[in-house]
C-alpha cells in the first residue's frame, strides 16, 4: 500500500518500471484504460494460461474488455485466525476452536499479561479483519448481500449488528497492540506475546521461517472456525508499455517464467 502511489506516479509520469505488482481487483484498471499497460493476450494464448490458472476467477480478474493484462502468481485468502499455543498454555485455557471461544478466552489472556488479539496499526489490517468477521460471523450470504448486492436495508439489520458486536470485541481485545506492520503483529503470536491474529494465509510464511509447526506451536482456523469459507484473491504482475524493444522482450520472458510450473511450485511453497 505504501509503494502503490509511487508505482502509479512513475507509470503515469512517463518513467515506467519493467514490471509492477498489484493485488487482484481494480487497482490497475484506470492504467489499463489509459493505454499505459501491456496487453498480454498473445502470450497467454500461446502458453495456454486458461488451462493453467486455477481458480479461473484469478485470470478473469486480469481480463478487461476480453484482453489479459496481468499474470496471476498466487492465491491469497484473508479468512484465517492464527492462534499461539504458548499463549493459551500460559493463560491456562485450551486453545480455542472458533472465534467465540477466542473472545471468551480474552480475559484469561489479559490476566496472564498477553495481548488477546494482535492487530497492526495500518488501516488495511483493521478493515481486512472486519471483512473477515463479516463472512465468519455474519455468514457467506450476509457478506454477498452487503458487498455484492449493496443491500442497505440488510446492512442496517440485526445480522450485521452481530458483526459490529464482534468488531467491538476485536477492538477491545486488540487495544494494547503497539506495532504497525502485519508481520510484527504475527511475530507477537509466534512469540506467545499475543493470543491470536486475524490475517491472510501469507502469515504462514512467518511461522515457517520461525521454525514453528502447525497443530503444535500454533493453530490456524479458516473462517475463524465459524464459517469455513475462504475468498480467493492474490498478487498479479502487470507490465507497463515500454518503448525499449530489449526491455519489452524481457517483459515477455518474465511473464512466461512467472507461470512456469517450476516457478509456481518453488514460489508458492515459500509464500
Amino acid at each position: 500500500p505504501v509503494m502503490r502511489p509511487i508505482m502509479i506516479s512513475r507509470i503515469t509520469g512517463g518513467d515506467p518500471m519493467g514490471a509492477t505488482q498489484f493485488n487482484h481487483g481494480r487497482q490497475a484498471e484506470e492504467l489499463v484504460q489509459a493505454g499505459l499497460m501491456r496487453d498480454l493476450t498473445d502470450i497467454a494464448t500461446k502458453d495456454k494460461w486458461t488451462e493453467i490458472v486455477r481458480p479461473k476467477s484469478l485470470l478473469d480478474s486480469c481480463t478487461i474488455d476480453g484482453k489479459i493484462y496481468c499474470v496471476p502468481v498466487n492465491i491469497h485468502s484473508w479468512q484465517w485466525l492464527w492462534l499461539s499455543s504458548e499463549a493459551f498454555q500460559k493463560a491456562g485455557v485450551p486453545t480455542p476452536k472458533d472465534w467465540n471461544e477466542f473472545v471468551a478466552a480474552g480475559p484469561a489472556l489479559e490476566k496472564a499479561g498477553i495481548i488477546p488479539l494482535a492487530v497492526g496499526g495500518q488501516p488495511w489490517q483493521a478493515s481486512g479483519a472486519f471483512d473477515v468477521l463479516l463472512a465468519a460471523v455474519g455468514g457467506t450470504d450476509a457478506f454477498l448481500k452487503v458487498y455484492k448486492d449493496k443491500d442497505a436495508k440488510f446492512a442496517a439489520g440485526p445480522e450485521i449488528a452481530k458483526v459490529f458486536k464482534a468488531a467491538d470485541d476485536a477492538r477491545k481485545m486488540a487495544k494494547n497492540t503497539n506495532v504497525q506492520d502485519w508481520n510484527q503483529a504475527t511475530n507477537l503470536v509466534i512469540t506467545g506475546k499475543a493470543g491470536g491474529q486475524i490475517m491472510g494465509d501469507w502469515a504462514q510464511g512467518e511461522f515457517q521461517v520461525a521454525g514453528k509447526t502447525a497443530g503444535k506451536d500454533y493453530t490456524c482456523l479458516p473462517g475463524l472456525g465459524l464459517n469455513e469459507v475462504i475468498a480467493t484473491g492474490g498478487d498479479a504482475f502487470y507490465f507497463p508499455l515500454l518503448k525499449d524493444e530489449g526491455k519489452s522482450k524481457a517483459q515477455e520472458v518474465l511473464a512466461e517464467t512467472l507461470l512456469d510450473p517450476k516457478t509456481q511450485v518453488a514460489f508458492n511453497l515459500k509464500k
